[in-house]
Parts: structure tokens; C-alpha cells; sequence
């Protein structure tokens, strides 16, 4: 029994012993059974260059409170849509399908690309309220 268990002792500190050797290796760069290292060139980072322009430059709009003044927009024209508000609340874009939460310090933003001409209305319900929504502004989409 004695024997047994002098044995089992013996292969388990072994075992640890054959761990830590080949983790505690050192890399010797006269090791011939070490690879060498592959000499490849230093890559260089690509960088992208702006094609040509195919269509009108991005927007940028933004509509503050107590400012329902109409912004325009070309039909085709990519836009960012930030709407300020002075509460927490929902702002809707009414006839894009377009809702985003917003609150005093973090306006609703919108990334918007439409080719339907027409006024769309900027609508914001409060989040402590329970009336009606508010109008405040229209995104006027133009023909190009």
C-alpha cells in the first residue's frame, strides 16, 4: 500500500517537473530545432483615398428648440439630423419611419437618405407627458 502510493506521488511530481520545464524554456536563437523566423517586410498601413465624388456632399442639420424654422435637403443627398431638446423624450421624422430617444445633453441624431421629395414633420413627445406630440421643425426634401 505504501509502495503504491510512493509511486503515485512519484509520477505526479514528475509530471509537474515535465510541465514546468517546457514552460519555463528559454528561447535560444541557436536552437536547431527552432524555426526561423519568417523575414517578410515591414507592412506598410493602407490608406484610402477619396474617389471621385458621385453625388452631393453629406449635410449636416440641425434643429434646436424654439427654431421650427424649415431645413432643406436634396432628394438623393445623404444628411445627419440632429434634433436638441430641452426634456427627455421620442423624436419621430413623420413619414420616414425615423424615431430616436433623446434628453437635454444628447440630441436625437438621424442618418438620413431619402429620394422622396415632400415636407416631413419633426415631431417630440415628452417622456413625462401624455399629450400630443409636438412639432418642432420640417425636413423639406427637394428634387436634385
Amino acid at each position: 500500500m505504501h509502495l503504491r502510493r510512493a509511486l503515485i506521488l512519484f509520477a505526479i511530481v514528475l509530471g509537474l517537473a515535465a510541465v514546468a520545464a517546457s514552460v519555463s524554456r528559454p528561447h535560444n536563437d541557436d536552437d536547431p530545432l527552432r524555426e526561423p523566423a519568417p523575414t517578410t517586410q515591414a507592412e506598410q498601413p493602407s490608406t484610402a483615398s477619396p474617389g471621385p465624388e458621385s453625388g452631393p456632399a453629406a449635410a449636416d442639420l440641425t434643429f434646436a428648440p424654439g427654431d421650427p424654422s424649415p431645413q432643406q435637403l436634396r432628394a438623393g443627398q445623404a444628411a445627419t439630423v440632429r434634433v436638441e431638446v430641452e426634456e427627455a423624450g421620442q423624436v419621430e421624422i413623420a413619414g420616414l419611419g425615423l424615431s430616436a430617444a433623446a434628453e437635454p445633453l444628447t440630441p436625437a441624431r438621424f442618418e438620413v437618405l431619402t429620394s422622396a421629395t415632400g415636407r416631413h414633420s419633426i415631431l417630440f413627445t415628452a417622456a413625462a407627458s401624455q399629450d400630443e406630440p409636438v412639432r418642432v421643425g420640417t425636413l423639406r426634401v427637394v428634387p436634385e
